[in-house]
């Protein structure tokens, strides 16, 4: 009789495309959320926590693929099985597509204009690489039923002040503004729609809608491939360095010509670029109504003292997402650091957004004006660890060492006391027989402090605290004379354990130091 086949086991992997978070990662980024929530909820927004899961329907033409449903997002179908399947499902890709429903289903209910916030994590079932993963985590606000470009300008101010409030100063950033009008003034340039009216433009839709995504699709490559190779893409194609070739958009050269002096037509000043800009448009309309209001940004931001230091038009910001119908905003990082493979590059972008008048139409029927920023936390999070503004080990708690096993609601008692004094605190669960063992897991956490008591220090009403951040420095490069001067390791009453772990962790400028905890 054959032996049956042993089951498997499963392989201890993360899925390809994601990862896993620990201790210090997970804490950095609830601290950089708390911030930018904060800057949010200054400015008036509000909380909104969505459903993490929306129908395809829901999300509509503003899936990566609506054709192939599970491409682009991670989507299933509900009893796909039965007679009659069930609505295709997908994880929020986004937080932008599900505020549009949101407002649409809640709109009675909310105050008009409406303010959100939303944070939380999306998913993209596309191919992951380097720092690219399938799911990471965003950080919205938007303002739907507002208009104005005012509502614009103040979405450019806030994200200039989230940047600094999580440690990006000026200098290390800047905020780039365009308006997908002048690019749409621009397209009716190349397609010799130039002062014609409205009607006549939508008529021809530049000879396809698809062939308009294409070539923003193209030109949103501009920081990457420059004027050479978007060049190339507007016109036979481009091949990479590794023989791969991507077929062009198909316009002559005059039309790419066009299109390129529209992003290279960033100038000195602001007000160099709107100049630019106004001569390039000539006459068309959309292209001359969308500057005006990049001109009435500007005014107001200057009104309130966001300069050129920190926010400039920059015609070349186009954003990919086919959605927005204004105004768009892209902040980039200045500063250069070292890749994986030690090669010096720009670390570029962490945010970007704009202004998406259609997308609740596509539930009400009637336009509703919107405009919101996406900050990539995760990006945030790997630009400070780049400038060394991160440390990479979190702080960990205070240990209480178990001496003897039977006296352990003695140290039990000894943790509750520091943690309702705010310290953070365990007590080693682990096998105690091993003291060693026991000093060598509070390294492991990062432990500040071990708290000590044996049985003669019990009978005595003494316990040892041991200032485990001062022995490793001293061990390090002290003197025997610096030792003697400040032992890392003494006695104290019972009774001044609290106020003694307390100034231990205030000189390493440590949490649960402060003082009147």
């Amino acid at each position: 009789m054959a032996k049956p086949k042993k089951t498997p086991r499963p392989k201890a992997e993360t899925p390809k495309g994601f990862r896993d978070y620990f201790g210090a990662e997970v804490t950095q980024r609830a601290e950089m959320l708390r911030r930018i929530a904060g800057v949010y909820h200054r400015y008036g927004f509000d909380a909104l926590e969505s459903s993490a899961v929306e129908t395809v329907e829901a999300l509509g033409k503003f899936l990566p693929d609506v054709d192939r449903p599970n491409e682009g997002v991670f989507a299933w179908q509900e009893d796909a099985e039965a007679d009659k399947p069930g609505d295709w499902l997908a994880l929020r890709y986004d937080l932008t597509a599900p505020l549009a429903r949101v407002y649409a289903q809640h709109q009675n209910d909310l105050p008009k204009p409406y303010r959100r916030y939303a944070m939380g994590p999306v998913w993209r079932n596309e191919k992951p690489g380097p720092g690219r993963f399938r799911q990471f985590y965003q950080c919205d606000a938007d303002t739907v039923g507002a208009p104005s470009v005012a509502a614009d300008a103040e979405i450019c101010a806030m994200l200039a002040d989230c940047l600094e409030e999580v440690g990006i100063p000026r200098g290390d950033y800047v905020i780039r503004v365009n308006n997908r009008k002048v690019l749409n003034g621009v397209l009716d340039l190349v397609f010799g729609f130039d002062a014609v009216s409205e009607d006549k433009m939508l008529s021809a839709v530049y000879d396809s809608e698809t062939r308009k995504d294409e070539i923003l699709r193209a030109i949103d490559k501009f920081d990457k491939f420059g004027s050479e190779g978007v060049a190339l893409l507007l016109t036979g194609g481009r091949k990479d360095e590794s023989g791969d070739f991507t077929k062009g958009v198909g316009l002559d050269t005059h039309q790419a010509d066009l299109v390129l002096s529209f992003l290279e037509s960033r100038g000195a000043s602001n007000a160099a670029t709107i100049s630019n800009l106004k001569n390039l448009l000539g006459g068309a309309i959309r292209g001359l109504d969308g500057v005006s209001e990049l001109e009435h940004i500007v005014h107001l931001l200057e009104a309130g003292e966001y300069f050129e230091d920190r926010i400039v038009i920059d015609p070349s910001v186009v954003r990919g997402l086919g959605y927005y119908t204004g105004p768009v905003y892209e902040a980039e990082l200045t500063f250069d650091i070292q890749d994986e493979k030690g090669r010096t590059r720009n670390f570029g972008s962490v945010a970007g957004g704009g202004r998406y008048d259609d997308l609740v139409k596509r539930f009400t029927g009637q336009e509703v004006p919107a405009t919101g920023i996406s900050i990539g936390v995760d990006r945030l999070l790997a630009a400070l660890h780049a400038k060394g503004r991160m440390q990479t080990r979190e702080d960990g708690p205070v240990v209480v060492t178990v001496m003897d096993r039977d006296r352990m609601a003695d140290y039990q008692a000894m943790v509750a006391e520091l943690r309702q004094a705010g310290i953070r605190a365990e007590v080693y669960l682990g096998n105690p027989r091993n003291f060693g063992n026991q000093l060598k897991y509070a390294d492991r956490r990062g432990s500040p402090v071990a708290v000590i008591e044996g049985g003669d220090e019990k009978a005595r009403g003494v316990i040892q605290i041991k200032d485990l951040i001062l022995g490793a420095k001293i061990a390090e490069s002290a003197t025997l004379e610096e030792w003697k001067d400040r032992p890392s390791q003494f006695e104290v009453p019972c009774d001044q354990l609290v106020a003694r772990v307390r100034d231990i962790l205030k000189q390493h400028g440590l949490a649960g130091g402060e003082a009147g905890q």
